[in-house]
């Protein structure tokens, strides 16, 4: 735990949220076995874990980050719960913990990206029962049947600029455009996307300008305005011809954009030498073998609809921060020494926030789960309501 990122949680004290060493808070002792700080200005005790994914937790940290790791590494509830040999609901309350917590994280870490190429793509779920079967069901809730994962991919970093859960409809696409807007700077990425019509009417409607046709003649009521794409916006579709279940062809269009920006941006591109929709679809792989709740053909599907889009919170913020990718390794100019007589070290390992600059190292994972986010970002969260809703309240499901 860091001492030096905690602050006083009282909103009405004149030095809420100063770091440590910037407000009144100085070290007082232990409460329950944990480290305290008091607040010389309003007398309130702070614990050190406050902010963090340990706060009021009553078991051992160690035991705490080894459910998280299993459960982030694609084991189920009941699987974890084996694993660390604890009760399934109490896997399900840390499983909460922790997708809240990296929930904040990527929140606060996911901001002004510089995404040149965005590949966007929607992966099948279902909750509860699949489609099919969905006529009873649907008595019970209104969420069961299929769920789909939108994601939001910049392929140069590996990384998963935003995501969503929903039904395959407009307002999900549309949501998923929002969240990109949010997350990255002025510049609009170059899109690529399957041919899905919902893709083409949210990106006019987070990157459209409205327009106003002229009027045909001197009678009759003037044109209603509509969107139109933004100059500077690139999106193309990718065409896959089937037989018989099998790729036979693949074809290309430009949907917005100039043809001749096109091939400059292709050619700057440090991933693409083509419009395709390769590394998103690689990271639907990735995402099905690191969440349980995406596995074909499981018994460890999601019985309750929030619950999928925590299990998404945690797993992508461990496979951000803390697993390597192999793709975006580097090579060290000199090998490093290892323990023992082992072969030297030829590569540095790089995670997609380290390529992304978010970060500049490997995190850990009690450092993800540790990692306290400045209050005057939390205080900002309401503002973006209505863009990343805030999780439903625990209850015992999965």
């Amino acid at each position: 735990m860091d001492w030096d990122t905690l602050y006083c949680p009282n909103r009405h004290c004149g030095w809420y949220g100063r770091p440590f060493h910037e407000g009144k808070l100085v070290k007082n002792g232990h409460t329950r076995g944990q480290r305290q700080a008091l607040c010389q200005a309003c007398g309130r005790s702070v614990a050190l874990r406050y902010g963090t994914a340990y706060f009021q937790l009553d078991a051992e940290p160690a035991l705490f980050e080894t459910a998280v790791r299993a459960l982030a590494e694609g084991n189920s509830l009941n699987g974890t719960a084996r694993i660390v040999q604890i009760a399934p609901d109490t896997v399900t309350d840390w499983l909460d913990r922790a997708a809240q917590q990296c929930r904040l994280v990527m929140l606060y870490l996911w901001q002004n990206l510089h995404v040149t190429e965005c590949q966007l793509d929607e992966l099948w779920s279902f909750v509860h029962t699949k489609e099919q079967h969905l006529d009873t069901a649907k008595l019970w809730s209104p969420t069961y049947g299929d769920a789909w994962v939108w994601i939001a991919f910049a392929p140069q970093w590996r990384l998963v600029a935003a995501f969503c859960v929903g039904k395959r409809d407009q307002a999900s696409a549309n949501l998923l455009l929002e969240r990109i807007v949010h997350v990255t700077d002025a510049h609009i990425p170059f899109f690529t996307s399957d041919q899905l019509a919902a893709y083409r009417t949210a990106l006019l409607h987070a990157y459209g300008q409205w327009q106003y046709p002229e009027r045909q003649g001197t009678r009759g009521r003037h044109p209603a305005p509509r969107r139109v794409p933004h100059p500077d916006l690139l999106y193309a579709h990718v065409v896959k011809t089937r037989a018989k279940g099998a790729v036979v062809g693949v074809s290309r269009n430009l949907i917005f954009g100039d043809p001749a920006t096109l091939e400059q941006r292709l050619a700057e591109s440090v991933s693409s030498t083509t419009i395709n929709t390769s590394f998103v679809e690689r990271e639907n792989l990735m995402l099905r073998q690191h969440n349980r709740r995406l596995t074909r053909k499981t018994l460890g599907f999601t019985k309750e609809h929030p619950w999928l889009e925590k299990q998404l919170w945690l797993s992508l913020a461990y496979y951000h921060l803390v697993l390597p990718h192999s793709s975006l390794r580097k090579e060290l100019l000199c090998p490093e020494p290892t323990y023992g007589n082992r072969t030297p070290r030829k590569w540095q390992p790089v995670t997609p926030a380290m390529a992304a600059g978010l970060t500049d190292h490997v995190w850990t994972t009690a450092e993800l789960l540790s990692y306290r986010v400045p209050a005057p970002f939390l205080d900002t969260l309401p503002q973006v309501e209505h863009v990343f809703p805030s999780p439903p309240p625990l209850h015992q499901g999965s």
